[in-house]
């Protein structure tokens, strides 16, 4: 379990923010000072990666990232709209309210790297790479030609055993097509 970030800390990291990032939307700003205002309310606030999975996030961006300007999610439920989520952080200021940051090299950042905390609301799944994707469809390519492979080859050795030359000629045509498509496919070599 991670050590509680401070309140005080939460609001030096705020306004050390507000001081060097200019935001996409103004009423972020508002937000962003309202909770520095309120120690009630920023305690309940905890600093995360990937907002949108949590009950009640909001996503904040700068100029400088390409992500989107502003986003409040709430129970499946999104918007856009920066009053609406001003006026349920105000309603509901003993709820834990989940803020990502978007902001160039934020990932990198030491001042955001130690007021974040680890989302518990992130699926398992979710962090499934690229690479993992690619080896996963190789594997499921790989295994269904080696299936159809089979299927061919149990069908030939059928059509000899019954001594069925015309259907043994369709099979063995379609086996030597499965074997070019192989040849032309890297992933279903290996």
């Amino acid at each position: 379990m991670h050590t509680p970030i401070s309140v005080q800390d939460k609001k030096s990291f705020i306004q050390w923010f507000l001081n060097h990032y200019q935001l996409k939307k103004r009423e972020s700003v508002w937000i962003l000072n309202y909770l520095i205002n309120h120690k009630k309310i920023l305690t309940n606030v905890h600093f995360v990666r990937e907002a949108k999975f949590c009950p009640r996030g909001i996503i904040i961006t700068s100029h400088c990232s390409e992500e989107v300007p502003f986003r409040f999610y709430k129970n499946q439920l999104v918007t856009t709209d920066a009053e609406k989520s001003f006026h349920d952080i105000r309603m509901n200021q003993h709820e834990p309210l989940y803020i990502q940051l978007n902001f160039t090299k934020s990932y990198q950042n030491i001042l955001y790297a130690a007021v974040l905390v680890e989302n518990p609301f992130i699926p398992d799944e979710y962090f499934i790479t690229k690479k993992d994707q690619e080896a996963a469809k190789q594997l499921l390519e790989k295994s269904l030609f080696e299936y159809q492979k089979n299927q061919l080859q149990v069908k030939i050795d059928r059509a000899l055993d019954e001594k069925d030359q015309q259907t043994f000629q369709e099979l063995a045509k379609k086996l030597h097509r499965l074997d070019n498509m192989k040849l032309n496919q890297p992933n279903l070599q290996r």
